[in-house]
């Protein structure tokens, strides 16, 4: 982490007052790009491979995040922490909305402050969190894109080793549990950022 303006401690501000249960500014070079991580959309495939304009091989990458580290220099990192049971039912849906929805409205705040290219990534297909009754992304059609507001891309695609994020964030990636004769009461997380320039 390092030292933040009035304007970036603002945005952490805003974030815990969204429902962050983390947030933090780091140096947007202090995020480790891993050109094998984006490769594991396409193999195995995962199920939303293609299917949005914000998922692989749609989104320009490693490479092109690469770029972006270099033109936005600070980086907001937000974490949700929720029981684990959630990622393993259709609660999982909901948490994604709010995710992407999180970091959108992180994004937008940080332009209202002047810092009009920054750039919000969430976890998880937009497809299937806001247009899973669609039988495709519109955008990928020449169309709109139907959520602009909250759809933004994710992390996956771009090669990005989240764990090693939280860990430049100071915090644990592994919760243990409280009580291990009660597997619901373990913890989890999704995490996003917002490269803000």
């Amino acid at each position: 982490m390092h030292d933040s303006t009035p304007d970036l401690q603002h945005l952490i501000e805003l974030a815990y007052k969204l429902g962050a249960s983390n947030a933090a500014i780091l140096s947007s070079s202090q995020i480790e790009i891993r050109d094998p991580l984006a490769l594991k959309c396409s193999q195995p495939r995962c199920t939303n491979y293609a299917q949005s304009f914000s998922c692989p091989p749609y989104v320009s990458g490693p490479a092109g995040f690469r770029e972006l580290v270099k033109q936005l220099p600070d980086a907001l990192v937000v974490r949700l922490v929720v029981p684990a049971t959630m990622l393993l039912s259709w609660e999982r849906f909901e948490l994604g909305r709010v995710h992407h929805e999180l970091v959108a409205r992180l994004e937008h705040a940080a332009s209202k402050l002047g810092y009009q290219k920054s750039r919000a990534f969430a976890g998880g297909s937009c497809k299937e969190l806001f247009c899973q009754e669609y039988l495709s992304c519109q955008r990928l059609n020449g169309g709109t894109c139907r959520h602009p507001d909250l759809a933004r891309p994710s992390l996956s695609g771009y090669g990005v080793d989240v764990f090693k994020l939280l860990l430049s964030c100071g915090w644990e990636t592994h919760f243990k549990n409280q009580d291990p004769k009660n597997p619901d009461d373990s913890l989890a997380w999704v995490a996003g950022l917002v490269l803000i320039g």
